[in-house]
């Protein structure tokens, strides 16, 4: 089960911050459908999106056109930079690793945003996948990612959003850059835009005070935006020749409920608590999580 954010931050004067909370009977109520997020459509990236628009515990909404998240930019066309144009982003802040860059290429941007590099461990999970589909070895594949071994290597990737300490300074900084104005708004991806993508995006949410059910429909939104793509790339690894059974790959595509909860399980057995694993293991001060809420929230 997710966090009780009331128990944790009642008790650390951070509830001053933040509306009302949930108890953990309540934690799952009915999510919010994919159709209502704001997507943003381009042909070169397909889980674009505005963090705009959820609604706060105490009746606050988050401002349009302030955050964003997506999978990588670096096939965008020129329409589509059109568009990001449009956005008027300040910042775009890449948590891809080098060899990802490398292998996808840098992002494509219009004139105006400045670009951040900041990479998040993968825990190996590309090389991990390359390796596999390098092979060609069907055995080899069934031997890397079968029996739930596929399910399980994202499970640990998830760990180290909360036990690796580079993994942590960079989601600190990447909310800190969220508060502050003079970055303008603000798009951070990952390859995807799901894994490292949806940790911050939950984090981000959560800390602002959007219900468990949508941060956590959020979350689970990228399978949706992401479905006809991920699709595209099994069969197309099939037909090259790459993989007799491309579908060992799904758990390496797919966000799962349980992967999130991994993260939130280790949260309890490295911090106790939500608020410590962001007060103590990101170094988030409460004036921080202060003028994240006072930039992006609404009439809270």
């Amino acid at each position: 089960m997710p966090l009780s954010r009331r128990a944790l931050l009642a008790a650390t004067g951070a509830a001053a911050l933040f509306p009302v909370l949930p108890t953990e009977a309540s934690a799952h109520p009915r999510p919010r459908s994919a159709e209502a997020i704001r997507q943003i459509p381009l042909q070169g990236a397909v889980n674009v999106r505005d963090l705009g628009g959820y609604v706060t515990y105490d009746g606050g909404r988050l401002r349009y056109g302030r955050a964003y998240r997506s999978d990588h930019l670096a096939k965008l066309t020129e329409a589509d930079l059109t568009a990001l144009a449009g956005l008027g982003l300040g910042t775009v802040v890449d948590l891809r690793i080098p060899a990802e860059v490398g292998y996808d290429g840098a992002d494509r941007l219009p004139a105006g945003p400045v670009p951040v590099a900041r990479p998040v461990t993968d825990n190996g999970l590309f090389g991990q996948l390359m390796a596999a589909i390098g092979s060609r070895d069907p055995v080899r594949q069934e031997e890397m990612l079968g029996g739930g071994r596929a399910a399980a290597f994202m499970c640990e990737v998830y760990r180290t959003f909360v036990t690796d300490a580079a993994n942590r300074a960079a989601f600190a900084a990447t909310l800190r850059d969220l508060a502050d104005p003079r970055r303008g708004p603000l798009l951070f991806h990952c390859t995807s835009g799901k894994d490292r993508t949806g940790w911050t995006s939950w984090l981000l949410l959560t800390l602002l005070g959007v219900p468990e059910s949508s941060a956590r429909a959020d979350y689970l939104a990228s399978n949706a935006f992401r479905a006809a793509n991920d699709a595209r790339v099994r069969e197309g690894l099939k037909q090259a020749g790459l993989m007799q059974d491309p579908e060992l790959i799904v758990p390496l595509q797919e966000v799962r409920d349980a992967y999130l909860d991994t993260a939130l399980d280790q949260v309890r057995a490295s911090y106790g608590s939500l608020f410590r694993y962001v007060s103590v293991g990101l170094g988030l001060e409460l004036r921080e999580l202060a003028a994240l809420r006072e930039r992006l929230v609404a009439g809270a």
